[in-house]
């Protein structure tokens, strides 16, 4: 059985059916419940990070990493989404530094909050994948940049050379006498990342469509041929 949260705004709507103010009581007596969520799913992003990052387990864990905070914006909307991508780069701060606290905020905190908006108004999918990939994209080369200042090296070379190495595979099993170009490799190799995050965001859409409606909190409905797809019926 499938456990459904409440979702605070829809408590008060009255007998005709029109949504009214909350009353001052009765939005004090939600503050402490969303400020606990806020805590406790912002906690969750964090050791999500934390056991993926010192117990790999593929892609499974990295599925969820926006997720929690995408939840909090859609049960209580965007301030406490960002505090929750906030307190979860703090809390990573303390636990692993301030490196690997911004590898997470950037981009999956902030991912989170952008997939977070997009579902609670209800944009299609096409949008917010292609949105979460622009990000998703920058975040990427943001690391790369990152970590070439702290490792004192250049990682695009080393990462235009892997991207070489493969469209000289390629070429040869192709039988082709081509030498790829410098802009060729580079463009390539920026399309290999925006479509690895393309795929990253269609899972992370499945994954959270399939999640979340249990939890009472739908995503908009995925492409009909995805339904189609996974025999999906409403």
């Amino acid at each position: 059985m499938s456990e459904s949260f409440p979702d605070p705004a829809e408590e008060n709507t009255g007998k005709s059916g029109s949504p009214t103010p909350l009353p001052q009581t009765q939005a004090q007596s939600t503050a402490p419940l969303a400020l606990v969520e806020t805590a406790f799913l912002a906690s969750t992003a964090s050791l999500i990070w934390l056991v993926n990052f010192y117990f790999p387990l593929g892609p499974v864990l990295r599925i969820f990493f926006p997720v929690p905070i995408a939840l909090v914006y859609l049960r209580w909307g965007a301030r406490a989404a960002w505090m929750s991508a906030l307190v979860s780069g703090l809390l990573l701060s303390v636990l692993m530094g301030p490196p690997r606290s911004i590898q997470f905020f950037i981009p999956f905190g902030l991912l989170g909050v952008l997939l977070g908006a997009c579902w609670r108004r209800r944009t299609n999918w096409a949008v917010s994948i292609f949105l979460g990939t622009l990000l998703g994209s920058i975040g990427f080369f943001f690391r790369f940049w990152l970590l070439s200042i702290l490792l004192g090296e250049d990682l695009w070379v080393y990462g235009i050379t892997q991207v070489s190495s493969f469209l000289d595979w390629v070429f040869l099993k192709l039988g082709l006498l081509i030498e790829p170009s410098i802009f060729l490799i580079n463009v390539i190799a920026i399309a290999m990342v925006f479509l690895s995050n393309l795929v990253y965001l269609f899972v992370v859409h499945l994954a959270s469509w399939l999640l979340l409606e249990r939890l009472g909190n739908p995503i908009p409905q995925p492409p009909h041929w995805v339904q189609v797809i996974l025999d999906y019926e409403e």
